[in-house]
């Protein structure tokens, strides 16, 4: 994966497959310690411990129209390039949890790509799961949810272009994530 973004999306879709109704994608840059973690989070069936070992596997899928899963390999060996690691977390029947840290300001530490087109994208996807959107920067929180806006422009309405759009201005306009360093 070129960008976090990308690698945020992956696991989104691992977790639509897995029937997830509750995403939370985490961000939290922690500056004074030089820390970048991302979580990832579901209700979805969850892994046995055998199949979270075997996931972090190139070679090894649940898909049966892939050959290949890379999304947590990927996520894995870009986490330690830049001094990290990442955890995965998973009960069966109770959900997932995929947690990347790294260094913020490594050399190697992939950018964060387009993560408002990754969050719209989901949303036009799966338009009945709540997507929890949070980021922390340093002393600032901006926190996102669809079931906010769901409530608002009832189920039906979830997917309608105007309502996207609506989306996309709030999170461009209030999410001040992802500035350089």
């Amino acid at each position: 994966m070129r960008d976090l973004s990308m690698s945020i999306l992956d696991l989104a879709m691992n977790s639509i497959r897995a029937h997830a109704t509750v995403i939370e994608i985490k961000v939290a840059e922690t500056l004074e310690w030089n820390e970048l973690e991302l979580e990832i989070k579901d209700n979805g069936v969850g892994m046995s411990s055998q199949v979270c070992k075997e996931a972090t596997y190139p070679f090894f899928t649940t898909k049966s129209n892939h050959r290949v899963g890379l999304g947590i390999p990927l996520l894995i060996e870009r986490a330690k390039q830049c001094e990290g690691n990442v955890l995965i977390q998973s009960r069966e029947g109770i959900g997932t949890s995929v947690r990347a840290k790294m260094k913020l300001n490594h050399l190697d530490r992939p950018p964060f790509g387009n993560i408002h087109q990754t969050l719209y994208t989901i949303i036009q996807i799966a338009p009945t799961v709540n997507l929890i959107y949070m980021h922390q920067k340093g002393s600032l929180n901006y926190q996102f949810e669809t079931l906010s806006v769901r409530e608002v422009v009832g189920e039906e309405l979830m997917n309608h272009p105007n309502t996207i759009a609506w989306v996309k201005r709030e999170i461009e306009t209030n999410d001040f994530s992802f500035t350089s360093y």
